[in-house]
């Protein structure tokens, strides 16, 4: 009897020590500049992320699905195991957690303060890529070929030379698709991509007033109406990103296998590039005078000194 409890007891323990690294790895994908992927691999878990990861695939999940019939449960038990979903659930509830409560700080902030925010992100997003570029080299016109590509293309998505087509649904899911699959790669953030396709904010704004919403709802005061048309944002944007793990992540983890050193200066490239997006933000708000460029190179000033303290404190980030 003792030794069943202290099972249970260790389980828990055990669980709530994912949950935990579920919040931490959150709160880094939900700002652009700190990459989740990072936080898994400083915290040790990175290797059985990514296994985990990979062990989602179709077949599995159709072999779960098919435990309704007897002969097949022993084989839904087995994917169970092989996909690892007790790691798996309570690190995305964490992340979940973590992202949720920085959604409504974001929210918030971009409507009473975007010079602070998007100025801090910009010196996030800009020592982020000095830190990767540090410990990429450059050695063959290969690889300036691929540094070059990645800078060039979200420097022109950044500058709107590149129109996105608002925030539809098509754009939404390959925005989740794009977003979660940055989310396994040390270096690259999820909330980068998002800010990148100009969805950072947007969505932000919609999980939070799903979740108001949702809220409302369970207090008596709220509708379903309500929830309709934030909740078809956020059920999409997960879609996307389901979609994305099972291709996406994989074509790049494939692509980090054969072609290393040019798939990790195209993507630290795109990090580069996207340095001036956060500005879209801040011109819904304020004109670019020259009193605004100067608080926001402060605030970035303040987000570059951050991201440095953090990766002197973490002994240096490792795009892979």
């Amino acid at each position: 009897m003792r030794r069943t409890v202290w099972r249970h007891v260790r389980n828990q323990r055990e669980t709530f020590r994912i949950y935990a690294y579920g919040l931490c790895m959150g709160t880094a994908d939900a700002l652009p500049g700190v990459s989740g992927g990072t936080v898994a691999l400083l915290l040790g878990f990175y290797g059985r992320l990514i296994a985990a990861i990979t062990a989602l695939t179709p077949r599995r999940a159709v072999d779960v699905l098919r435990a309704y019939d007897a002969g097949r449960r022993d084989r839904a038990r087995e994917a169970l195991l092989e996909m690892d979903l007790q790691f798996l659930l309570p690190l995305g509830v964490g992340m979940v957690t973590a992202v949720a409560l920085i959604a409504g700080t974001v929210s918030t902030l971009a409507e009473t303060h975007p010079i602070v925010i998007f100025g801090f992100f910009m010196g996030l997003i800009a020592a982020s890529a000095v830190v990767l570029f540090r410990s990429l080299s450059v050695s063959t016109a290969r690889h300036a070929v691929a540094a070059a590509t990645g800078i060039t293309l979200a420097v022109l998505v950044s500058l709107d030379v590149f129109q996105l087509p608002g925030s539809g649904p098509a754009v939404i899911f390959v925005a989740g698709a794009l977003a979660i699959s940055a989310m396994i790669l040390p270096g690259i953030s999820g909330a980068l991509i998002l800010i990148l396709l100009g969805q950072y904010v947007y969505m932000s704004d919609q999980l939070t007033a799903f979740l108001t919403a949702i809220g409302s709802l369970a207090s008596g005061n709220g509708s379903f109406a309500a929830i309709a048309d934030p909740g078809t944002a956020v059920v999409v944007f997960v879609f996307g990103g389901f979609v994305g793990l099972l291709t996406i992540a994989r074509a790049v983890r494939r692509s980090l296998e054969y072609a290393r050193e040019p798939t990790l200066l195209f993507l630290v490239g795109l990090v580069a590039g996207s340095v001036p997006a956060p500005l879209h933000e801040v011109t819904a708000y304020h004109a670019l005078t020259t009193e605004v460029l100067g608080l926001l190179a402060v605030w970035g000033v303040v987000g570059a000194v951050t991201l440095f303290g953090l990766d002197r404190l973490a002994g240096g980030f490792d795009p892979e």
